[in-house]
């Protein structure tokens, strides 16, 4: 199971509104991840609107994406979330990936 670590930046002066809208992620945006391979998927927000996203995924980051690309419901979510990021871009556009530097398990 390949661990995926991504960072986004949220603006922020729409940090409470995007909190708000993950406490009531669509179901069928949570079965389109489950179904693509995301697996213990968490996002960090930090005060300043710097987002830290994790994943677990038998695929690589690039390979994941393109299985959400096919599922109708996450152009709908990411059209959705883009006015929060600072880029005003599809937030699965801007992934950050980082390099997995250690691991304790």
């Amino acid at each position: 199971m390949k661990r995926v670590g991504f960072l986004l930046r949220v603006k922020a002066d729409k940090l409470e509104e995007y909190k708000a809208h993950h406490q009531e992620v669509w179901p069928e945006m949570l079965n389109a991840l489950r179904e693509s391979g995301w697996h213990n998927y968490s996002l960090f927000l930090r005060s300043d609107g710097l987002l830290f996203g994790y994943f677990e995924t038998p695929h690589s980051l690039a390979q994941a994406q393109a299985m959400m690309a096919e599922k109708e419901v996450n152009t709908r979510w990411q059209e959705f979330m883009a006015p929060y990021f600072e880029t005003n871009t599809r937030p699965d556009e801007m992934f950050q990936e980082l390099e997995e530097v250690f691991h304790l398990d």
